[in-house]
C-alpha cells in the first residue's frame, strides 16, 4: 500500500508540475522523513526546481502545496525546513487497507525474463561460493516473480572446458580408471566429492611437471570434437556432477528450467551463426599484425577509438585465436543472441531432473523432443555472475551494440556480486595450516584446484546438526522426523538470510560462529518472530486470517504523538511491495534481508510492550491482534520471496 500511495503522489505532483510550470521531470525524488510525526514522505523537489524557476525554495514548495489539492490517501502536506514537502497519509486508511491485503496490483511490463544464475563448473562438488551465486539468482527470481513478472531460470554448464578435462585428466592418467570403472564410481553417493579431491590432486601433479600439461591439453581438444571415447568420458563425469549439483541446491528450494550447455553451443554450430552476422556487420576483422596477428578481435569494451582509427593491441578484444579455436567470450556472444531470439537457431531439449514439488528440468541436447517449453527470445536478461567476469559480460554487451541490437543491450544487466572467502578462524577450524601472516588477513580466498574451501553439502550438513541440538533440547517431546524437519528449516533459513544480508559489493568471509548464530540479524530471528506471533493465536484459540480489520476503529488506535511507535510498525509492514520494487530495480536483495529484520526487530519491540490477549478492552485488543496478524503475513511474505520457510517450533 506504500508502493501506491507514492505512486499516486508521484502522478499528482507530474500533473501539477505540467499544468502549472509547463515542466516534464523525468525523475520525482521521494524520500522518507527522519521521524513518522513528521510525515510519510518528504520531496526535496523545491530544491531541484528553484534554478529553473529562479524562486526561493521555500516560496515553491508553498505553491506546489497550494495546486496540488486533495490527493486521495493524503491527509495533509506542509512545508518543512528550506523547501522540503512533507506529506501526511490518512493512518486509518492506509491501516484498513492493508489489514485487509489490498494491496493493488502495479503495471507489469510485457515480456519474459531470463535470468542466469549458479553455472557452476560440472567437474567437483559445489562450495560455499557457489552457494551465494545461486541464493541470489533464486531470490532475485522469486522477487521478480512476486512483481508479476514471467520468468526463466538457467543455469550454464560449460561441459567442454579446462575444469572438465582436468578431471577426465585426472581419471586417466592419475587413477588410471577405464570408462567402465569411472561409470562404476559415479554411482557413489557423493561422487562430486570424489571429483574434489581428484581435482586438487591433478593441479598438484601439473606442477610436479609442465610436460604433464600435455595431457590437458589434449583431453581438451578431444572433449570438444566429441564423438571419441574421451568425450564419452567427459559427458559421463560432468552428468553425473550436474545431478549433484542439482540436488545439493534443492536441499535450498532452489531449482531450474533449464540447463543449455556448451558442448550444444559447440556442435549445434551456434558460433559458426553468430561468427556470419559478426564478420559481416564489420564488428570482427583479422588482425594481420602485431602480437594478434591471425586473430579475429573486436573493440575491447570501453575503449575510446575514433571513426576510421585503428584499434590498438590494448583495446583489441581476441575472440577467435590464431589456432581457430573460440574463446570463452565468442561462445557467450551466440548464446546471448540466442537468448534474445536472434540468431536464428535452437537447441534440442530433454528432461532431465524431476523436482519433489512436481518441476520438470530440461536439458539442451543435439537432438531432443519435439514437445518442451520455449526458451530464449526473452525481452530482458540477467546474469548472476561474479564482478571478476565483468570484462567479459562488458564485451557481449559491446557485441550487442555493435550489431546494432541496443534495446537488448540495454535490458543486458550483469549482476555483479563480490566473492565469499573464510575467515581465517574458520580455515583454521577446517584444518587449514595458516602461516602468521594468514592469520593477520579479514578472510582468505578459498581455491578449487588446491582443494581449499567449504563444501555446500558439508556447510548444509553442519548447519541442520547445530539446529537440531537446539531443537532437541527445547522439544523433546516432538516427533524425530518432526525434530529434523523443524531444525532443515532453520538451517536453510540461517543460510539464505546470512548470504542475502550483506550487500553485493561486499566480500563475505564466511564464519561457522556468525553463521550459526541465532541471535541478532539472522533469518532464525525472523522466524521465530513470525513463530511468536502464531503462538499468540494458538494460545487465544483463533486464526490469523480472520483478523482483516473489519469493526476496528484505526483511527482511534493510530491518531496521534501517543500511536506513533505503533504506527510506525504498520507503516513498515505496509512498505513490502515498495521494498520489493526497490530490491528489483537496483538488483540489491539485501534490502528485503534488512526489511525483514527490522520488521521482526520492531514486532518484538511491540510484543514485550503490549499485552495482547490479556487486554481488557476489547475494542484495543482486536485492534493489538489485527496489528499481530497483519505483521506476521507481512513477514511471511518476504521470507517466502528470500526462500525462507518458517517451522511450527523454534
Amino acid at each position: 500500500m506504500y508502493r501506491h500511495l507514492e505512486s499516486r503522489l508521484t502522478q499528482h505532483v507530474r500533473d501539477f508540475l505540467r499544468r502549472t510550470y509547463d515542466l516534464e521531470l523525468p525523475r520525482i525524488v521521494i524520500e522518507q522523513p527522519p521521524r513518522v510525526d513528521l510525515g510519510e514522505y518528504a520531496l526535496p523537489l523545491a530544491f531541484e526546481l528553484a534554478k529553473k524557476l529562479r524562486k526561493p525554495p521555500h516560496k515553491i514548495a508553498e505553491e506546489i502545496i497550494a495546486g496540488l489539492g486533495a490527493v486521495t490517501g493524503f491527509e495533509k502536506f506542509e512545508v518543512a525546513g528550506a523547501g522540503y514537502i512533507n506529506a501526511h497519509v490518512k493512518r486509518e486508511g492506509l491501516a484498513a487497507a492493508q489489514a485487509a491485503d489490498e494491496e493493488p496490483r502495479a503495471q507489469v511490463p510485457a515480456g519474459k525474463i531470463l535470468v542466469e544464475h549458479t553455472s557452476i563448473n560440472p567437474n567437483k562438488a559445489a562450495h560455499i561460493g557457489h552457494l551465494r551465486n545461486a541464493i541470489l539468482g533464486d531470490t532475485f527470481v522469486s522477487l521478480l516473480r512476486f512483481a508479476g513478472r514471467e520468468v526463466d531460470v538457467q543455469n550454464y554448464i560449460d561441459n567442454t572446458g579446462v575444469q572438465v578435462a582436468d578431471v577426465v585428466v585426472g581419471f586417466l592418467h592419475i587413477d588410471k580408471k577405464s570408462r567402465a570403472e569411472i561409470e562404476e564410481l559415479t554411482h557413489q553417493p557423493r561422487f562430486d566429492y570424489y571429483c574434489w579431491d581428484l581435482y586438487a590432486r591433478v593441479s598438484q601433479w601439473y606442477e610436479q611437471d609442465k610436460e604433464n600439461q600435455k595431457a590437458r591439453h589434449e583431453v581438451l581438444h578431444a572433449i570438444e570434437e566429441g564423438g571419441n571415447e574421451t568425450a564419452a568420458i567427459a559427458d559421463v563425469i560432468s552428468i553425473m556432477v550436474l545431478r549433484r549439483h542439482l540436488m545439493t541446491m534443492d536441499r535450498l528450494g532452489i531449482e531450474y528450467d533449464f540447463l543449455p550447455r556448451e558442448s550444444e553451443i559447440l556442435h549445434l554450430h551456434f558460433w559458426d551463426a553468430a561468427f556470419a552476422k559478426l564478420k559481416e556487420s564489420g564488428v570482427l576483422y583479422l588482425e594481420i599484425s602485431g602480437k594478434n596477428k591471425g586473430c579475429w578481435v573486436m573493440k575491447r569494451a570501453g575503449a575510446s577509438v575514433g571513426e576510421g582509427e585503428q584499434l590498438s593491441e590494448e583495446d583489441q578484444k581476441v575472440i577467435v585465436r590464431s589456432n581457430g579455436t573460440v574463446g570463452y567470450v565468442g561462445k557467450d556472444i551466440a548464446y546471448h543472441l540466442w537468448k534474445f531470439g536472434l540468431l536464428g537457431r535452437d537447441f534440442g531439449y530433454r528432461k532431465f531432473y524431476h523436482y519433489p514439488r512436481g518441476h520438470d528440468c530440461w536439458i539442451s541436447t543435439t537432438v531432443g523432443a519435439l514437445d518442451h517449453p520455449h526458451f530464449g527470445g526473452v525481452e530482458e536478461i540477467y546474469n548472476v555472475i561474479d564482478a571478476r567476469q565483468a570484462e567479459a559480460q562488458n564485451s557481449v554487451i559491446e557485441a550487442l551494440r555493435a550489431l546494432g541490437y541496443n534495446r537488448q543491450a540495454d535490458h543486458y544487466t550483469h549482476f555483479s556480486y563480490e566473492m565469499v572467502a573464510l575467515t581465517p578462524r574458520c580455515a583454521a577450524e577446517l584444518g587449514y595450516q595458516l602461516s602468521e601472516e594468514d592469520k593477520a588477513r579479514p578472510y582468505i580466498e578459498v581455491s578449487g584446484r588446491k582443494g581449499f574451501g567449504v563444501k555446500a553439502d558439508d556447510l548444509i550438513d553442519v548447519l541442520i546438526a547445530s539446529a537440531k541440538k537446539e531443537v532437541d533440547a527445547r522439544h523433546a517431546e516432538v516427533p524425530e522426523p518432526e525434530r529434523l524437519s523443524i531444525a532443515t528449516q532453520i538451517a536453510v533459513g540461517a543460510l539464505r538470510y546470512f548470504m542475502l544480508k550483506f550487500t553485493k559489493s561486499s566480500v563475505i568471509a564466511f564464519d561457522f560462529k556468525e553463521a550459526l548464530s541465532f541471535e541478532g540479524e539472522t533469518g532464525p530471528y525472523a522466524q521465530y518472530a513470525v513463530v511468536r506471533a502464531t503462538n499468540i493465536f494458538r494460545k487465544g484459540g483463533m486464526e490469523p486470517d480472520q483478523f482483516t480489520g473489519e469493526a476496528v476503529d484505526f483511527s482511534k488506535y493510530l491518531s496521534g504523538e501517543g500511536n506513533d511507535e505503533i504506527w510506525e510498525l504498520w507503516l513498515a509492514s505496509s512498505k513490502t511491495s515498495y521494498i520489493i520494487d526497490q530490491c528489483i530495480a537496483t538488483t540489491e536483495p539485501a534490502y528485503l534481508a534488512k526489511h525483514a529484520f527490522q520488521l521482526a526487530q520492531q514486532f518484538n519491540y511491540f510484543y514485550h510492550r503490549h499485552p495482547i490477549l490479556s487486554e481488557p478492552d476489547e475494542g484495543r485488543k482486536k485492534f493489538l491482534l489485527t496489528t499481530v496478524a497483519v505483521v506476521r503475513r507481512e513477514l511471511i511474505r518476504a521470507l517466502a520471496v528470500m526462500g525462507i520457510t518458517v517451522p511450527p517450533a523454534m
